[in-house]
């Protein structure tokens, strides 16, 4: 891991977004781990948070894109804040769009918030986590029905390295292959796992050997 990743994890467990133990992922799965970006429920922790996914979405898709969409509800202020961070930090303007649960039967109308994506536009996606990849499906089917809509990119907090829902492949693996759409997580889980362990200062008290072995057991190994 490098520097910028290893303040990332020591950004997550200081603001108790990651937690270890015995948990239920929205897919229904057991997981000893869980990643709540719900947590990130100040001024600060959100401007931190939308600079890493800036620096992480800067670094593999430059600015060759129109706009970030975040699916509701936490890709909502996952793409806003990375939307401010590229104009602050990489002098990058960007549109960014969201999604509602329902579809507004008055004003405006439609499901989509923000500039709306158009045939022709190149759209990165900004998610939380990828567990089963649902969320991401749901997301391009919304980009397939506004046209032909060109998604260049997906950036997630975490990979969980777990496998997906329709193959041994992990979740990320799927959404890859099955449209061709690459991922680009800021760490993944093995490597979290033992930067905690190893070096974080106590870490071996929040994942223990037993731990490790628990989260390696769940890992796919592409």
């Amino acid at each position: 891991m490098n520097a910028m990743q290893k303040e990332f994890v020591d950004f997550m467990l200081e603001k108790h977004v990651l937690k270890f133990g015995d948990f239920i992922t929205k897919s229904g799965r057991p997981t000893p781990y869980f990643i709540n970006t719900g947590c990130y429920d100040d001024g600060s922790s959100i401007a931190r948070i939308g600079a890493f996914y800036a620096d992480c979405l800067h670094e593999h898709i430059t600015d060759d894109f129109d706009i970030l969409y975040g699916p509701a509800y936490k890709g909502i202020p996952l793409a806003t804040t990375t939307a401010i961070a590229l104009s602050q930090r990489h002098n990058i303007n960007v549109n960014y769009s969201f999604n509602r649960k329902e579809a507004k039967d008055h004003g405006e109308g439609g499901n989509i918030v923000g500039r709306i994506p158009q045939s022709g536009d190149k759209v990165v996606i900004v998610e939380d986590v990828i567990t089963a990849g649902t969320s991401i499906r749901e997301s391009i089917a919304i980009m397939n029905k506004l046209g032909n809509i060109d998604i260049v990119g997906i950036i997630v907090s975490v990979d969980r390295m777990e496998r997906g829902s329709v193959s041994d492949k992990t979740a990320i693996n799927e959404i890859e292959d099955q449209f061709g759409i690459p991922v680009f997580p800021v760490v993944n889980i093995k490597d979290v796992a033992t930067y905690i362990h190893d070096e974080y200062p106590g870490g071996s008290s929040i994942i223990d050997d037993a731990m490790i072995e628990k989260i390696h057991n769940r890992i796919v190994i592409a």
